[in-house]
């Protein structure tokens, strides 16, 4: 049986990159896998990984390096590596989007008399829906829905980044605080 450990390894990065295709495309990376097989591309890896049953997103290693030196464990296969995790993570987060909408959002951070956290939506929805905690991916769903509030100009965040992965235009938020933006005066 074949040992089917892909492996992944930073490409000399220039300092004018597109941080969009550093970080979500898979750019400056070179893919390789111990049994030989060719993986020029980031989409080469994903499918060999898909074809030996390892997570698409990690590779199966459990864990993703986003940008060189930062590394966090995979959440699309909850740091198993496997791809039959990460299925049943792509449907509990499709059923998210189905249950969590920007409606019930908006109710709940409606409640919050000034400024709030990620962390006080995301509880504060899985109570109001009575999800157990791991039922579904309720965190990264606020999370998208808030961050569209904020993109829409009905929120405005007051969080610095807690840190800088690759200067100013790479950063990373723990635990975010938004508050929301006041009604024009008539």
């Amino acid at each position: 049986m074949a040992n089917h450990t892909i492996t992944m390894q930073w490409d000399e990065i220039p300092e004018n990159a597109d941080d969009l295709a550093l970080v979500q495309g898979g750019a400056f990376r070179t893919f390789r896998c111990d049994c030989g097989t060719p993986l020029p591309t980031r989409v080469t890896a994903e499918l060999h990984a898909a074809e030996t049953n390892q997570c698409t997103a990690c590779l199966g290693s459990a864990d993703e390096e986003v940008v060189p030196g930062f590394v966090r464990r995979c959440s699309a296969c909850a740091a198993t590596g496997r791809r039959n995790v990460q299925l049943v993570w792509e449907v509990a987060r499709g059923e998210a989007e189905q249950v969590i909408t920007i409606k019930l959002v908006r109710g709940i951070i409606d409640a919050f008399p000034g400024p709030f956290r990620l962390s006080e939506v995301a509880d504060a929805t899985r109570s109001a829906l009575g999800l157990p905690v791991g039922r579904l991916p309720v965190g990264p769903r606020v999370r998208d829905l808030l961050r569209e509030l904020e993109a829409a100009g009905e929120l405005v965040m007051l969080s610095a980044p807690d840190e800088l992965l690759r200067g100013p235009s790479v950063v990373l938020y723990r635990d975010p605080q938004w508050q929301r933006v006041p009604e024009p005066s008539p």
